[in-house]
């Protein structure tokens, strides 16, 4: 009854356009009940799109509204930690899987170990910064222990035991073309073999399979990797291929199933590709890791800037929830450089245009590019015991090789991006251009630095966007060293 009479009261409220005190109050306490009233909504989780309640893309309360989650770092770990809402277990799924959604990204690059209580305590980029189109939405298929959906056996067909290529083709007799675009360079991807044509199954489909496509076919390096019908169909003959990168030509990728293959996702949907002569190209300085890696303790109230853009491990934000005096609190911060030269053969731009850059008000700058970097310590099982990353509050032309001019700079909400053989530089000095290891034993541990992580934006190659040294890790200082270039 009293839900009736605060709904009555607010119509008029809201209608008049000439508000006095006692109303703007009236409507400013209804305003506050109602938050109220869903309170405890916050970091609730709902399913969306799935045959059942125990599978859909994943949907979270915060601050008043539902939102979905990115699928970028998403995984089986995350996965496990939404479905024990549910008591279950369960596997992660990607690229929307249960359709896209329509609703603000809330959660992007989400980071679990598994055991957290909530998917909210989970690493991520902060509330509502997120870089990812509708298409993007993290998803769950959940299960009670020991038995799976049919839908999940389905999806659970990329993670077989892959094999290579050329060991079950005969390549002498095989071909590979792009079919359906309006020129050369584009179009579906389709296999010569036993006397006829088909296409590749999209799903697990990226921008790495459709470098080595671009590369196989001499027509340079891979612009998009693409999972459409725009091209046209044909059957699929090849599913869960699985390639680094790097390799010369397709036949040297893995692959699940050749010939009669299952296919999960849109019906009518392949593999497509559009390949370019021209793209940027970013090389990782180690060098420059290795010479500026350093412990330093710093108090937590000289952090609240990076806390908002959390960029400390989960230990800081506990304490700053359950002490008064966080503030005084210290944090040890493994310092470090990271600089990038572009030595492709185009300008390396945000993927993002201006207007959707995200202004950050405590550090008063935009972020053209949500993560740009990401920093891992890893145990010697592989394991991640400790992160940061880097949004690109600021791509520039930093240094520039001899007889380069630099063209970008972000004074003055300047146009971001780095230039031909221009560097882009993080000095160790800069909020978040650090790992916090706090809550790291001394030992040694594996430290990789990554640039471009996610490969949103596509460059020439990706086996220099990484860098994986050793990290020596003692109660007073860090040595890093042994830096060997890899892919993210």
């Amino acid at each position: 009854m009293n839900v009736k009479l605060s709904m009555f009261l607010f119509i008029p409220i809201v209608l008049s356009r000439d508000l006095d005190e006692a109303q703007r109050a009236a409507r400013a306490n209804f305003v506050q009940r109602l938050i109220n009233t869903r309170k405890h909504l916050e970091g609730k989780l709902r399913l969306i799109g799935g045959t059942n309640e125990f599978e859909g893309n994943v949907y979270i309360y915060h601050a008043g509204r539902w939102g979905a989650v990115c699928d970028d770092s998403w995984d089986d770990a995350a996965a496990h930690v939404v479905c024990r809402t549910f008591n279950r277990t369960g596997t992660a799924t990607h690229g929307g899987h249960f359709g896209e959604t329509a609703r603000k990204f809330w959660m992007d690059d989400v980071v679990c170990e598994g055991n957290e209580d909530s998917l909210a305590h989970c690493i991520f980029s902060g509330w509502g910064f997120s870089d990812c189109d509708s298409s993007e939405a993290a998803g769950v298929i959940c299960h009670e222990n020991g038995t799976e959906s049919p839908l999940e056996l389905r999806y659970k067909f990329r993670k077989k035991i892959k094999t290579i290529l050329h060991q079950v083709l005969n390549t002498r007799r095989t071909s590979l073309r792009l079919v359906g675009g309006r020129y050369s360079n584009e179009g579906r991807v389709e296999i010569y073999q036993n006397g006829f044509w088909g296409s590749l199954c999209p799903d697990g489909w990226t921008i790495y399979e459709a470098t080595a496509v671009c590369r196989h076919l001499a027509l340079g390096y891979a612009e998009q990797a693409l999972q459409t019908d725009f091209f046209g169909s044909s059957r699929i003959v090849l599913s869960g291929l699985q390639c680094e990168g790097n390799e010369t030509n397709l036949f040297m990728c893995k692959h699940s199933d050749f010939g009669d293959v299952v296919c999960p996702g849109e019906k009518g949907f392949v593999a497509a590709v559009v390949c370019t002569q021209y793209l940027p190209d970013l090389l990782l300085d180690t060098i420059a890791i290795e010479q500026t890696a350093h412990l330093f303790d710093v108090p937590m109230y000289q952090l609240q800037c990076a806390m908002e853009e959390n960029c400390l491990s989960k230990s800081a934000y506990e304490i700053q929830k359950s002490n008064t005096n966080w503030q005084y609190e210290t944090r040890r911060l493994l310092r470090f450089t990271a600089s990038s030269l572009n030595i492709g053969n185009a300008e390396f731009r945000p993927y993002l245009p201006k207007h959707l850059w995200q202004w950050h008000l405590c550090h008063m700058h935009y972020h053209s590019m949500e993560v740009f970097a990401t920093f891992d310590i890893l145990d010697v099982e592989g394991n991640r015991i400790a992160e940061g990353h880097k949004a690109s509050f600021c791509l520039e032309d930093n240094t520039c090789l001899p007889g380069i001019e630099r063209k970008y700079s972000c004074k003055n909400y300047g146009d971001q991006g780095v230039s031909i053989n221009c560097s882009d530089v993080y000095h160790y000095n800069i909020d978040c251009q650090w790992v916090d290891v706090t809550d790291v034993s001394p030992g040694q541990y594996t430290f990789k630095v990554a640039v471009n992580p996610h490969a949103r934006i596509a460059e020439q190659h990706y086996h220099n966007n990484a860098a994986s040294c050793v990290l020596t890790l003692t109660d007073t200082y860090a040595v890093v060293n042994g830096c060997r270039l890899q892919r993210p």
